[in-house]
């Protein structure tokens, strides 16, 4: 891995960089929650202004990259349509109306007369945040950091440059125009500088990669900087022998084929043997239908299959028109290959009896396990959070879709009168921790 990627250290244009980013977010952090609204909708008046130029970025970007000829997974996720541009400048403004996450007070309590004790949520600081082909998560980036008071760093693939300049160009005008300091959004363009940036633990308090399984780990093993982030999407649905087989076939279409590009797309398909013969019998021609190369093991292969599945089969994450398919025997087995197979993003079971379905959920240790729906929920926008930076898929919080309550952390403020511990250990004064 060493080999592929080098760690250089900053040099003094990207510490001065950063050293800007920083005193951006610390005034970022001090603006009021109706400044910050403002920010998001004037970022999202001149995203509107620039659009045309926009559009004209990513077609360049696009033709580019297809010449190159670039995966058409990161060719989906690289092209920008008028209409997805606009949802992205829309979600920006959705951002915006959501509650404040600073200042919020999660505890306030009395520690004895006079000496009061109280715990706020404050911004984290500054995010690094590295990220493959996406232009449109520069908004969603962007708009989650300048809401809960936070400076960012941008570094995005290269075949998204001009896409993601013209941008953060637009984000940073209306920055401006709002009274808040551009500098709190950065744009990284060269490949050195996403490197050199794990080598910034003074300046950058946070690193969200979003990219390959190789640039995740990667990042993850060679910084001192906290990651949030996930290496892997291997998502299963499981179909179980009491499922309304109707419902199990547009769940698993629609977790397949929705957006296979993304991480919380279904790679892997475990279905109950029971229910087997009567589910691939529609299910077959349905996925064949819509371009997807269904991979089984010996037991879907005998019931119609065509492609056998190899042990790397099921661990995988294809990002593509591709299915695997394993038939187990029950529950149990579904879940045994959960276990040893998923990257703990997002599982989902199609039942009908809820003794299983909670059984499943209560033991899959996921992210997300969903019961009776599309993996493709797993979503920040659509758990209601606005947008989202990434999903993590650690076990520790923040977990699963990250939105602004996970770039928010919390000090404590502890005010008195002169309080003194001697007081306490010599019986003057007592402890009332009482809540108020």
């Amino acid at each position: 891995m060493a080999n592929i990627f080098e760690v250089p250290q900053p040099d003094n244009d990207l510490i001065e960089k950063a050293e800007n980013v920083r005193l951006a977010s610390t005034k970022i952090s001090q603006a009021e929650n109706q400044n910050r609204i403002k920010a998001l909708n004037c970022m999202a008046d001149y995203l509107e202004k620039n659009s045309n130029e926009i559009l004209e970025a990513n077609n360049a970007d696009y033709s580019s990259a297809e010449k190159k000829g670039i995966s058409r997974a990161l060719l989906s996720r690289l092209k920008l349509s008028k209409s997805k541009l606009n949802s992205g400048i829309e979600g920006v403004r959705k951002v915006g109306e959501l509650a404040d996450p600073v200042n919020q007070v999660q505890i306030k309590r009395e520690l004895s007369k006079g000496l009061i004790l109280t715990r706020k949520t404050v911004p984290i600081g500054v995010l690094g945040v590295i990220f493959e082909s996406r232009p449109d998560a520069v908004m969603q980036i962007s708009s989650l950091a300048i809401r809960s008071g936070n400076g960012v760093m941008l570094k995005g693939g290269s075949e998204a440059n001009l896409t993601n300049t013209s941008i953060v160009k637009a984000l940073q005008e209306g920055l401006n125009e709002s009274g808040l300091d551009k500098n709190a959004i950065c744009l990284l363009t060269s490949r050195k500088d996403s490197m050199a940036m794990l080598n910034l633990e003074q300046h950058i308090n946070l690193i969200i990669p979003r990219g390959s399984n190789e640039l995740v780990k990667f990042i993850q093993d060679n910084t001192r900087i906290p990651v949030l982030g996930h290496a892997d999407g291997i998502c299963h649905l499981f179909i179980d022998i009491e499922a309304n087989l109707e419902m199990a076939l547009s769940v698993a279409l629609d977790s397949k084929i929705q957006y296979p590009a993304a991480c919380n797309a279904i790679e892997t398909l475990l279905i109950h043997k029971d229910i087997a013969p009567a589910f691939l019998e529609k299910a077959i021609p349905m996925f064949n239908s819509n371009d997807v190369k269904l991979i089984g093991d010996r037991r879907s292969v005998e019931l119609g299959l065509k492609h056998e599945a190899s042990a790397e089969d099921w661990q995988t994450e294809y990002l593509d028109l591709i299915l695997s398919i394993k038939i187990v025997d029950d529950l149990e087995a579904a879940i045994t290959h959960i276990q040893k197979y998923s990257s703990k993003h997002t599982d989902g079971i199609i039942t009908e009896n809820s003794n299983t379905a909670n059984r499943f959920m209560n033991v899959v240790d996921s992210a997300g396990v969903f019961h009776n729906c599309s993996t493709r929920f797993a979503d920040g926008f659509r758990y209601g959070f606005g947008a989202e930076v990434g999903i993590s898929t650690q076990t520790l919080p923040p977990r699963g879709p990250v939105g602004l309550e996970g770039l928010v952390t919390y000090k404590y403020f502890l005010k008195g009168d002169g309080n003194i511990v001697d007081d306490f250990s010599s019986g003057k004064a007592i402890y009332t921790h009482k809540d108020l």
